[in-house]
Parts: structure tokens; C-alpha cells; sequence
């Protein structure tokens, strides 16, 4: 990876985390306490589309798949807020709600993984 890659990784990685951080606060407009909805889509999202970008495999230039992988969908998807959501909703004594942000998240991310990578490996080599 050369320093413009570099550069452009860095900057996927805000784009990522600024998409993230509009999406959720889109979904939880007027949602106080309410189930964290937003960012179990936001990372169901990103979940499906770096599947589908790992499923692509070599028709992505390998500086690509780092940028837009690690930078854009790094940025965008986020394990803390899930973790710190949960802690949240458990003091909240929502534990229902707690385990199944943990456990639905932890599901439905890998179904959505498994999808797009089969889906990307759908495409002509």
C-alpha cells in the first residue's frame, strides 16, 4: 500500500464513521432508550457488503479491498457501540433487549457476511 492509498483509507474510514453515524441517528430520531435498531442495521449492513466484497475476491485490486474494507466498512460498522449498547440496556434492566442486541447482532452479521460472500462469488472470474 503506497501513501495515497494510504491517505485514501484513512479518509474512507471517516466517510465510513460520518455514513454510520447518520444512518443510526436517522432510524433512532425520537427513539430515547429505545432498542439500539440503528446500529444493529448499520452493522448488518456492513456485514453483507464486506462479505460481498470478500466473495469478489481478485476482481478487487487488493489497495481497494483494504480501502474500501478496512477504511469505508470499518468506519461504518462498530463492535464498541454494540458492546457498550448492551452494557447500557442490561443497567437499564432491559437484559431481554440486551442479549438480543449481543446474540442477534453476533447472528445476523454472520448470515449477512455469508450472503454477500456468496453472493460476490457469484460473479464471473
Amino acid at each position: 500500500m503506497n501513501g495515497a492509498d494510504w491517505v485514501w483509507l484513512v479518509v474512507g474510514g471517516g466517510l465510513g464513521a460520518g455514513a454510520r453515524y447518520l444512518l443510526d441517528g436517522a432510524i433512532m430520531r425520537g427513539r430515547k432508550n429505545a432498542f439500539p435498531l440503528g446500529i444493529l442495521i448499520v452493522n448488518v449492513l456492513g456485514s453483507f457488503l464486506i462479505g460481498v466484497l470478500t466473495g469478489l475476491g481478485a476482481l478487487v485490486a487488493p489497495n481497494w479491498v483494504a480501502i474500501v474494507g478496512i477504511g469505508v466498512l470499518g468506519g461504518f460498522t462498530t463492535f464498541s457501540t454494540v458492546s457498550s449498547e448492551t452494557v447500557l440496556l442490561a443497567q437499564r434492566g432491559r437484559r431481554d433487549w440486551a442479549w438480543l442486541n449481543l446474540l442477534g447482532t453476533l447472528v445476523v452479521c454472520l448470515a449477512a457476511a455469508a450472503l454477500g460472500i456468496l453472493l460476490g462469488g457469484l460473479f464471473p472470474r
